[in-house]
Parts: C-alpha cells; sequence; structure tokens
C-alpha cells in the first residue's frame, strides 16, 4: 500500500462557523473534516479540534487559511509572519464580519503550531485582473485614494469551478468565455475570459451584487440615509441590517434556506415564492451583464450550496436565459442534486454545467505552492 502523503491543514473562518480539514493537495482527499458552529470563540473551535485530531497533524506539512479581504496588499498567498498579521488587521474595516474571526482563528493556530509555515490565501485574489473599467466606482478620487474600489470574492470557488469546467469539456479555459454563478448563502457571479476575472458582482465588501441568504446585494445608496432618518438608525445599524436581515430572509420574512422557502411557496406562501422569484431574477440579470463583459457567452457553471442542490432554482435561472440560447435538459437537470458535476442543459451552444466546488483543495494547494516554491 503507498503510504499516506503530506498534508494541508486548512482553516476556514467564517463569522459565526469554523470549517477545518485536513488535505491531500495532490489527490483532494480529506483524512479529517470538520464544521464547528457552536465553540464560544474561534480560538475555542481551534482548540477542540486540535486536540481531537491529534496524531493525524503528523504529516501536515503546512495551514493554508482562507482570508475574504487581501484589499490592495495581497495580491496572492502569501507566507504568513507577525508583518503579515499586523497588516491583516489594517485590513478589517473592509470586511467587518469576516476579519476579526478569521484573524483570530489564524492567531490561534499559529500559537498550537508554531513550528509549521502559515499561509494566508484570498479570496479577493483571482479578482486583481479586474480592467479598471470594472472594479472603478463612479466616486470622488479621494475616495479611491482610501481604496474604495470592486474587490470582488469567492474567488477561490469562482477559480476552482472555471477551471474544472475546462475539464469537463475538454478545452483550453483559455478559449471559453464563462459565466461563474457561486449561489449559497453567500451569492456571486464572475465573468472569466482567457481564464481572468475580468468582472464580478461583489464589490468593496461581500455585500454588493446579488441576492443572498441575509444580504440585500444591490440596492440605492440613497435608502440607507432614508432609512437611517425614518427609523431612527445609526449607519452601522442599517448595514447590519442589510447583511443580517435582508436577502431572502428579508423578502420572505420567515428564513434564508431556499429549501424551506421553496415548502412554503408550495403551501401557497406569496412572500416565500417572490424571495424565490426575485433571487432567480436578479441572478439571470447579473449573467447577462457578465456576458456583455464577456463578448458573449460559451459557458454557465453553477455551483455553491443552492447552485449545487437547487434543481428548481437552476430551472427557474435557465427559462430566463432563452435568449442565449440555453435550454434546459429537465431529466440530467434532475440528476445533479447530491454533488455531482455535468451538464444540465440541451446539446448546443452555449452549454450549461453544475460544477461541485472546492475552496479547500485551491487553499492546499497554494499552501504547498507557496511552501515548496
Amino acid at each position: 500500500m503507498t503510504p499516506p502523503g503530506p498534508t494541508v491543514l486548512v482553516v476556514n473562518c467564517g463569522s459565526s462557523t469554523l470549517k477545518a480539514a485536513i488535505v491531500d493537495p495532490a489527490s483532494g482527499a480529506r483524512r479529517r473534516s470538520a464544521l464547528v458552529e457552536d465553540a464560544r470563540s474561534p480560538a475555542d473551535a481551534i482548540d477542540r479540534l486540535l486536540g481531537e485530531w491529534g496524531d493525524d497533524l503528523d504529516d501536515v506539512v503546512a495551514v493554508g487559511h482562507r482570508v475574504v479581504h487581501g484589499g490592495m496588499v495581497f495580491c496572492g498567498p502569501v507566507a504568513v509572519d507577525d508583518a503579515v498579521v499586523v497588516a491583516l488587521d489594517g485590513l478589517v474595516d473592509l470586511a467587518p464580519l469576516q476579519m476579526p474571526p478569521a484573524l483570530a482563528a489564524l492567531r490561534a493556530v499559529r500559537r498550537r503550531l508554531p513550528d509549521l509555515p502559515h499561509v494566508a490565501v484570498f479570496d479577493t485574489a483571482f479578482h486583481r485582473t479586474l480592467p479598471e473599467v470594472a472594479h472603478r466606482y463612479a466616486v470622488p478620487q479621494e475616495w479611491s485614494d482610501l481604496g474604495v474600489r470592486r474587490y470582488g470574492f469567492h474567488g477561490l470557488s469562482h477559480r476552482y469551478v472555471s477551471g474544472r469546467a475546462a475539464e469537463l469539456l475538454g478545452r483550453p479555459l483559455e478559449e471559453l468565455r464563462l459565466v461563474s454563478l457561486h449561489l449559497g448563502n453567500g451569492c456571486s457571479g464572475t465573468a472569466v475570459l482567457d481564464g481572468s476575472s475580468i468582472d464580478t458582482t461583489m464589490g468593496l465588501t461581500p455585500l454588493e451584487g446579488l441576492v443572498m441568504g441575509t444580504r440585500s446585494g444591490d440596492i440605492d445608496p440613497g435608502a440607507l440615509a432614508f432609512v437611517g432618518r425614518r427609523l431612527g438608525l445609526g449607519l452601522d445599524e442599517v448595514v447590519l441590517a442589510l447583511n443580517e436581515r435582508s436577502g431572502l430572509l428579508g423578502l420572505s420574512g420567515s428564513s434564508h434556506d431556499c429549501r424551506l422557502l421553496r415548502e412554503q411557496a408550495g403551501q401557497g406562501s406569496r412572500t416565500a415564492q417572490l424571495a424565490l422569484d426575485v433571487f432567480s431574477y436578479r441572478a439571470a440579470k447579473a449573467v447577462g451583464a457578465l456576458a456583455v463583459a464577456l463578448g458573449g457567452l460559451d459557458v454557465l457553471v453553477l455551483t455553491g450550496g443552492i447552485g449545487e442542490h437547487d434543481a428548481d432554482l437552476r430551472s427557474a435561472l435557465l427559462s430566463r436565459l432563452g435568449l442565449f440560447g440555453l435550454e434546459e435538459d429537465e431529466e440530467a437537470n434532475a440528476r445533479h442534486g447530491s454533488g455531482t458535476a455535468g451538464r444540465i442543459s440541451r446539446p448546443g451552444h452555449p452549454v450549461a454545467l453544475v460544477v461541485p466546488t472546492d475552496e479547500e483543495l485551491v487553499i492546499a494547494r497554494d499552501a504547498v505552492e507557496v511552501v515548496v516554491g
């Protein structure tokens, strides 16, 4: 039997959960994987996991940390030292919900595993190829000088599934005009041309763009001042509501979970159906806009928890995109509901694919590349 190869500990700490895995970067196999949702703090979750995993950490050669925002400072994966941690602290304002727990987890793992190299891998890095016409906001120059621009997110996912889609089609990625839709609790779309991101729906923060589970996506900025005045709320309170009480939850008034909303819609709930309709409508509009950036469309890729598992949502989305020549293959679409990859459109051009994402594998491979060179 072939002995196991070196592995990478991947840590992905969000605003309320911590995911971790021990990944073989060559095969993608997981030796260990866990999701912690009930820890008192990121440090507590780290202590619990690393204590349980014990000997499975023996062949770990590096730790890869997912970091949501790299700002203008980090354009790619970077080996973590004290100076990098200080620089990351300076980026907290760009993603105030996501960055603090991620940095707390990073510090905790470095304390527990001080002899291993640690690598930060950034969700924004894939989008550093956005042309200026796509990343600039029409704001005063002094705002731009502060770093106010569109950064984009879900870069690890968009990068993985675009490459995997090319493999499935047996074509070079550089030949494809591809739109990737990552649809989950967070949602974003990206236009990929010549293998690079040239436009995306998220912006300075992960709040811009598509309707999401609890996030509003695009909204008139004037609404912030209007609601603040009428309800007596401060700016931070308004933004918190846009992040945590909007999106599918705000539209339906009941849930951010598409599965529950579909059940409620089937029982006659108008608001649940409205939430699902707005969700698919806005996603379809984004595909059209991203296709303009590409000068056409060859491939539409659907990924993320909703994109991979909700066949009804995929059907609703494709029904809005017939002008591109996309036509749902109902039988194929129904088959892809448990993490399988494949075509869900009828033969022709363009093609729609379901591609399960694997951000942890991207992080593991980036970490090894930084460490080994």
